[in-house]
């Protein structure tokens, strides 16, 4: 029997927001504004008793639809630094791997919000069929309607 290691994705993005530092790093350093800029066919709900304060070592456990089909997922905060960047690792969920790192640069009086993440999909035949007809697709539809509604709140 052949062992493949998992193919690791990258997603990356990248938005220049009009604000300082202080405010954007404040609105995405608080778990429940996730829900505002998740989009409702998601089905994203926070089961973490509120409020959830953003530390290292954090962990936030919340439903979202995958595919149609609700899933429960649990995140741990594995690095935070304060106006800079905090990273959530999933504990437990749809992923085989998934690491996501926020940026946060501020950059001619605005600021460079950058959103990287390497995942990996548990059975090879995710890998292969549904990563790049369903997946794939799907992180971009979720990052390009967070892209609007961040635009959108501050927008001055």
């Amino acid at each position: 029997m052949i062992f493949r290691k998992p193919k690791i994705y990258t997603f990356k993005t990248e938005q220049i927001i009009d604000d300082n530092i202080d405010n954007v790093f404040d609105f995405f350093s608080r778990p429940e504004n996730l829900e505002k800029i998740t989009p409702k066919s998601m089905g994203f709900n926070i089961i973490t008793p509120k409020p959830i304060t953003m530390k290292e070592g954090a962990i936030i456990d919340y439903i979202v639809k995958i595919m149609g089909f609700p899933t429960r997922w649990r995140t741990m905060i594995t690095s935070y630094k304060k106006n800079e960047m905090f990273i959530d690792e999933q504990l437990k969920g749809p992923y085989s791997y998934w690491h996501h790192k926020h940026s946060f640069e501020e950059v001619n009086g605005k600021v460079k919000m950058i959103d990287e993440i390497h995942y990996a999909l548990p059975i090879q035949i995710l890998r292969e069929l549904v990563h790049p007809l369903i997946i794939k697709p799907q992180l971009k539809k979720i990052f390009s309607f967070r892209f609007k509604v961040i635009e959108k709140k501050f927008k001055k």
